[in-house]
Order: C-alpha cells, then sequence, then structure tokens
C-alpha cells in the first residue's frame, strides 16, 4: 500500500524539492508512497484569496485564518481520512523518532505548513490537528520541517532504505546517539581507528558501541541520558570531556 503525504502550503512548489532525489525520489517515482502539496489559498473565498488577517488583541504579524485553515483540513481529511493531521509549529511538542515511527508505519500524513505569526489557535479546538515542531527554533514557515518530518518517515518505509535493520542502531532508536563510526585508511593524521574495530571479536565490537553510545549521549544530550538511564545503571565509565577532542582511545586495545 502507497504511504500517502499531503502537505498543505503557500508554497506548493518547494514539494518535493530534497524528497525528489535520492532514495525518497526513486521511491517516490516507484510509487512507495505519494505526495500532494495543496495550495492554501485555494481554500480561500474571498476575490483575493485572503488567507491571514491581523492578530486579535494587536501585535505585529499576520496570523493564517482559522475558517481557510479549516477548509484545508477538512480536504485533507477527505481525501485521506485516516491520515493523522499535523500543524509545523514551534507552539507543539518536538518530534521524536518513536512518533516518526509510529506515522511511518500508518497510512501517511497530512501537513499544515505554517506562516507569519502562526495558526489561529481555533484550529486545534475544532479539527484533530497535532502541532508538531521539530526543533526549538524559529524557520520562516513549515515547509522546511515538512521536509524534515517527511524525509524522516520516509526513509523508514519498507523497501526504501538498502537493508531491513540499517537503522535499527541510528541515533534515537534505543533512547541513545549512535556509536561512532570510522572507515579506511585505518590511520589518518596519526588518529587510528580504534583497534577494537579491527580485532574481528563481534561481541567486543558490540560492548564498545553500546559503551561509546553512552558516552556521547551522557556528553552531548544529557537530556537524553537523563530519560535513557533512569532507574538504569550505565555499562561503562564516562569519560569528562568530549573524547572526539582528546583523540581519548584512538588505536588502544579496549
Amino acid at each position: 500500500m502507497t504511504w500517502r503525504a499531503q502537505v498543505v502550503t503557500l508554497y506548493p512548489d518547494m514539494f518535493p524539492g530534497p524528497l525528489g532525489l535520492s532514495l525518497a525520489g526513486r521511491a517516490l517515482s516507484e510509487g512507495v508512497w505519494s505526495l500532494q502539496a495543496l495550495q492554501l489559498r485555494d481554500f480561500a473565498t474571498d476575490r483575493h484569496r485572503s488567507v491571514d488577517d491581523t492578530p486579535a488583541g494587536g501585535g505585529p504579524g499576520m496570523v493564517l485564518r482559522v475558517d481557510v485553515l479549516a477548509r484545508a483540513v477538512d480536504a485533507a481529511r477527505a481525501a485521506s481520512p485516516d491520515a493523522p493531521v499535523l500543524a509545523l509549529t514551534p507552539r507543539g511538542p518536538r518530534l521524536s523518532q518513536a512518533r516518526v515511527r509510529a506515522l511511518a508505519t500508518g497510512p501517511g500524513v497530512s501537513l499544515l505548513c505554517g506562516r507569519f505569526e502562526g495558526f489561529d489557535e481555533r484550529i486545534f479546538a475544532a479539527r484533530a490537528v497535532e502541532p508538531v515542531a521539530v526543533g526549538d527554533f524559529i524557520l520562516s514557515g513549515g515547509e522546511v520541517g515538512a521536509l524534515a518530518l517527511l524525509d524522516a518517515c520516509i526513509r523508514l518505509l519498507p523497501g526504501v532504505m538498502g537493508a531491513a535493520s540499517s537503522a535499527d542502531e541510528e541515533s534515537f532508536e534505543s533512547g541513545l546517539l549512535e556509536h561512532p563510526h570510522y572507515t579506511r585508511p585505518v590511520t589518518w593524521e596519526g588518529h587510528a581507528i580504534p583497534a577494537v574495530l579491527r580485532s574481528g571479536d563481534h561481541a567486543k565490537v558490540s560492548a564498545w558501541r553500546k559503551r561509546m553510545s553512552e558516552a556521547d549521549t551522557r556528553l552531548w544530550r544529557p537530556d537524553l541520558w537523563e530519560a535513557y538511564s533512569h532507574g538504569k545503571s550505565p555499562s561503562g565509565a564516562q569519560p569528562d570531556q568530549p573524547r572526539r577532542l582528546t583523540g581519548e582511545g584512538e588505536g588502544e586495545e579496549e
């Protein structure tokens, strides 16, 4: 079954954009997923095709109108009734890998791209629309966030990545950042690939990767580490300084 994506936007020409290239582009051409970009102005009713108005209570900028948004949501839901509707907005909770996996295993997703000062809040009360943010930062509009969300989902669809297990050890899948990677040359500018990775001992390699995942998560993402390690002891000692800057352990046998 084709995974269906719909995007409501003021800039439909931004899609598929980078999603038309590489693995996502090939999967699109093969029918693994489909994409429809809906012009928000098509749901306006006045001759100027207005989609925004001044904010109630005063203030700068413009706000996307709830009546126009509602018609767009209703059209997207009629076309794909089982797909959840998500609105890209910095006021939503941060997108997680768990949410991405849930979306990728469903029939698809419909996305509303915010612009200007954002959405009239009543759209979330009147329609089943889930706010979501791609990070704690502000973009010019929701289109870039929508591309990121779709890319995260598409790569998990069956047959898109070369090996079904490719994503199993990636960052966030187990609550940890992914372990560091190395490749040839074995020694470069005095920095050697850790000897354990050249040992051929798969058990030792697996233990080293787990230990490094925990170390990096504790160092770079203490928020993830706190959630992961709640009620759980780490499997190894953790460095006090960024090991990639100190060269700690490079070329040493574990």
